[in-house]
């Protein structure tokens, strides 16, 4: 095993790229984004990408800023969410959009990542999941192009299940909070979401570490994701990884507390 995975940079942690490459990408909104590497992927210029993540970021923030560019052909996710433009250009047939139940999702990335082909589950059925007909793309007068077809159903100790595909994409793009040089990732409370599956799924994974350090310095119960799934680390700097985006800031009014 490497133990030499730090890249010397964003821009060469992602320069290999290509345009039609499929990703793989953690986070949920904006919690546990890798945000510099998605920078980083804009600036480069891939384009005609495919990427499998929850929900795609917000508008102007993370993969929503490639979305705005016209970087994304097709997304893989659980939810349109708050973004706006991805909604639009949804329903007017710019991207093509697979929508999966956020559950089935992420064990369709872990079972890219643990070699399996496909498993059985009962989420979905009875639905559109099951029998087909969710719109993928639709036409620029609102017609659907392209729906979901249906999928094989099988009882299991007597209930039925569909089978969903695993999903291995050809990179993937995470956060962690620690990593060491061999690339084992610790993450911090619900910033680890999507991206210990979301790193098993990618054939080359990229991580953004708020905080690198030598192989031994994270005790064996520390580590949230062993190294042998990570190929490249993008170490930040201490500025850098205290910038972190609030989709949604709720304030109220402390309550007045008599004085005597």
């Amino acid at each position: 095993m490497s133990y030499d995975k730090v890249a010397a940079s964003a821009a060469d942690a992602v320069a290999d790229i290509p345009d039609g490459a499929s990703l793989a990408v953690g986070g949920f909104g904006l919690a546990g984004i890798p945000g510099f590497l998605i920078d980083a992927l804009l600036a480069q210029g891939a384009k005609n990408l495919t990427i499998v993540s929850n929900n795609c970021g917000v508008d102007g923030a993370g993969l929503g800023l490639l979305l705005e560019n016209r970087r994304i052909d097709k997304v893989i996710a659980s939810y349109i969410g708050e973004n706006k433009e991805f909604g639009r250009q949804f329903l007017s047939g710019e991207v093509t959009v697979e929508l999966t139940p956020q559950g089935t999702l992420a064990e369709r990335m872990r079972a890219g990542g643990a070699g399996i082909g496909a498993f059985f589950t009962p989420t979905g059925v009875g639905t559109l999941v099951e029998e087909g007909g969710l719109p993928w793309r639709y036409n620029a007068d609102g017609t659907v192009a392209e729906a979901s077809p249906p999928k094989e159903v099988r009882t299991f100790n007597g209930k039925p299940m569909v089978l969903e595909e695993a999903i291995v994409t050809d990179y993937a793009l995470i956060r962690a909070a620690v990593v060491d040089t061999a690339g084992n990732c610790r993450f911090h409370a619900a910033a680890r979401n999507f991206n210990p599956p979301a790193a098993m799924a990618g054939r080359t994974t990229i991580v953004e570490a708020e905080r690198v350090v030598e192989v031994g310095e994270l005790g064996p119960d520390e580590i949230h994701l062993p190294g042998i799934f990570v190929q490249r680390i993008l170490e930040l700097t201490p500025e850098q990884a205290s910038r972190k985006g609030i989709e949604k800031r709720t304030i109220r009014e402390r309550p007045t507390v008599a004085t005597v």
